[in-house]
């Protein structure tokens, strides 16, 4: 083998030929919480987390459902700035919480060639996305159901319905770590049923001990509105008392009162950003 003296004589030499090539891509799970029109003037809007999904035009996969993403230009791109330029292309929001999620590597996940996906998860508020791009629609999560370590998730849109299985394995006792694994996925490319419930998961997890929650709020919010987007995001209600320590020293009251709803004013809050 050829000693080389220094690094720039080694890197002349260097021949990129004898390693296979791979792709890589970002996939962004851009989640959201919306309302649901109850049609009763005496109760606030129900919540629904909601995801966006783009409906794929092509092959593979052409006329399923998928995650925004994009392939990685490896010259001049990081993995966040491709992140962010596909969230550029899909919302025309530049301003958004991303969180780097999970990369997904499996041999068989792309049908073209061997492409690995680092996910991200981004938050937004849906009243400052002005629109979608083509073939977009916001799907509201309405139902997470886990038994026997088997999660299934069901997505609608008002017009089409999604449901998908994931089964979690224990992948490491001591940290309580799972693998996911589809056991049943029929409407979405890829594996972005994992992506999904990766997402939902890390939002989950760190609703309790962040303020990651108002990334998805407005300005101005009452506490029942803040309360119900964190029983839709828990998957669970909440006793007042443990939503009031949830939210201890993460907001402040305003002399902004919300009103014309059908029932009493009620006074708005914003999140205390020095908290």
């Amino acid at each position: 083998m050829k000693e080389y003296k220094t690094e720039e004589e080694f890197l002349k030499d260097y021949d990129s030929s004898m390693y296979e090539k791979l792709s890589m891509t970002t996939d962004i799970a851009i989640i959201s919480v919306s309302n649901e029109d109850t049609n009763n003037y005496r109760k606030n809007d129900k919540k629904m987390m909601s995801v966006l999904l783009v409906k794929r035009k092509d092959y593979p996969y052409k006329d399923k459902w998928c995650l925004p993403g994009g392939f990685l230009n490896p010259k001049d791109e990081t993995l966040e700035e491709c992140a962010r330029r596909v969230l550029k292309r899909e919302t025309n929001l530049s301003n958004i919480y991303l969180e780097q999620l999970y990369t997904f590597d499996r041999i068989d996940r792309d049908p073209r060639l061997r492409v690995v996906s680092t996910s991200f998860v981004a938050l937004i508020d849906k009243e400052k996305l002005e629109e979608k791009v083509e073939h977009a629609s916001w799907f509201n999560i309405i139902s997470i159901k886990e038994e026997k370590n088997v999660v299934t998730l069901t997505l609608s849109n008002n017009e089409e319905i999604i449901d998908f299985s994931i089964k979690k394995e224990l992948r490491e006792r001591t940290t309580d770590r799972y693998q996911f694994v589809t056991k049943e996925n029929k409407y979405l490319a890829f594996d972005h049923d994992l992506v999904i419930l990766s997402a939902i998961e890390r939002i989950k997890n760190k609703a309790n001990y962040t303020d990651i929650v108002f990334n998805m709020m407005p300005e101005y919010f009452t506490l029942g509105e803040l309360q119900q987007v964190y029983e839709v995001i828990l998957n669970k209600k909440l006793l007042d008392p443990a939503f009031r320590r949830i939210i201890a020293n993460k907001v402040e009251k305003t002399n902004k009162m919300k009103t014309g709803e059908g029932h009493r004013p009620s006074y708005l809050f914003k999140y205390k950003k020095n908290n």
